[in-house]
């Protein structure tokens, strides 16, 4: 198992409103706009993504013979 190339990758949580498409800086954020009486947004409209990069995927894959 230790022959698995680790690749370096960066991550971006990006947490949304399902119906408004409204983006969050933070889980926090959008438990204070369930928390608000003044909107309807519930649990229910919650939606977390995940977004990953790869910095550099380096030699990996088939190789062809030259």
């Amino acid at each position: 198992m230790n022959d698995i190339p680790k690749i370096p990758v960066e991550t971006k949580e990006i947490i949304k409103h399902k119906r408004t498409g409204k983006v969050y800086e933070t889980k926090a954020d959008f438990d204070a706009d369930v928390a608000d009486p003044n909107t309807d947004t519930t649990q229910d409209d919650f939606r977390q993504d995940l977004e990953v990069t790869v910095t550099r995927a380096g030699a990996m894959g088939a190789f062809t013979k030259k």
